[in-house]
């Protein structure tokens, strides 16, 4: 780990003022920045720890449910109300990591975290346009049973690693941002980018802008919701496929569907062509198996991971006839 300077801000106000012009990261749970300082990936020359100044309220009312983004992993996921009325956001979270890192980690960070692609991770390997743009994408070449099928280009196949995002994505959920510019809002389904032209730049954040909060609005879906994640051991390990499912049905036909797909893609993938294939349907098998063909129509395999399609597939129809049989 190369030397850099440390600041504790007392607010978020003079974090975004201390991360001003220079090459600083600011550092809550730092779950997933310390393992990439270790590995000489990210190189900040200032850390900026905001562990004390950001909100860790976790609030559910009629409209919705109100997170903080400063809020640990294990704590919103232990929330009973989250566990009753949007059980898509406490399985996500339950099913994220291992014990000790949820603990640790926050929301905020979390929805931060960036790929675990081998080629990213290791420096011994040049090739790598989200390390160093321009230099190609050794992962195409290369192994990539656990790369991306979704969302890719030629420049890189590096697969989104996490799991909250995408029920955030189902849900519609919007994250408060403070900067140097002020306040604004964002939906979450704007913060992470396709690595089209410009992979190196993974999210939708100006330098100094800090998450401050999570917003889900409250629906007829948010109770018919869930998460499954298939992945090589059960005891934790990142999705090979995974989806989030949330549901409005009445007598039997889906009046709104809403998905999003994890392990599979380069960014939290909502598709609507699934979505749009359910909507006004009775929800059994051959209208589940119709939903996953639309959802990986696009798919584009590599030599390794073309398994990801089928399993893709096979995953969807289990959580949507999962969720099918839950009560709203």
């Amino acid at each position: 780990m190369r030397p850099f300077d440390y600041d504790r801000a007392a607010s978020a106000q003079e974090a975004v003022r201390a991360a001003a012009g220079q090459a600083a990261q600011f550092i809550a749970g730092g779950t997933t920045l310390l393992d990439l300082m270790k590995l000489d990936v990210m190189r900040p020359e200032r850390l900026i720890d905001i562990t004390g100044i950001g909100e860790d309220r976790i609030e559910s009312t009629a409209r919705g449910l109100h997170l903080g983004a400063m809020a640990r992993m294990a704590n919103v996921a232990a929330d009973e109300d989250i566990r009753r009325d949007y059980p898509v956001v406490a399985q996500s979270l339950d099913l994220a990591a291992s014990q000790q890192l949820r603990n640790m980690a926050t929301l905020g960070g979390n929805l931060l975290q960036r790929t675990r692609c081998p080629y990213f991770r290791d420096t011994s390997w040049a090739e790598c346009n989200k390390r160093i743009p321009g230099s190609g994408c050794a992962a195409i070449r290369g192994v990539n049973r656990q790369h991306a099928v979704l969302g890719t280009s030629d420049a890189c196949i590096a697969t989104y690693p996490g799991d909250f995002a995408q029920a955030l994505i189902t849900l519609d959920a919007t994250l408060d941002i403070v900067g140097p510019d002020g306040a604004r809002t964002m939906p979450i389904s704007e913060l992470h980018r396709l690595p089209d032209g410009e992979p190196h730049r993974e999210i939708r954040l100006s330098p100094g802008e800090i998450i401050t909060a999570i917003d889900v609005p409250g629906g007829p879906w948010t109770r018919r919701s869930l998460y499954l994640k298939i992945r090589d051991r059960e005891s934790f390990a990142f999705a090979l496929a995974s989806a989030a499912v949330a549901l409005d049905i009445a007598d039997g036909i889906v009046r709104e569907a809403r998905i999003a797909l994890g392990g599979v893609a380069t960014v939290p993938w909502r598709t609507r062509a699934a979505e749009a294939a359910l909507k006004g349907k009775p929800l059994d098998e051959t209208a589940a198996e119709a939903a996953a063909e639309a959802a990986f129509a696009s798919a584009r395999p590599q030599r390794h991971n073309a398994f990801k399609v089928d399993l893709g597939r096979r995953t969807l129809v289990r959580a949507l006839l999962q969720a099918a049989t839950m009560e709203a």
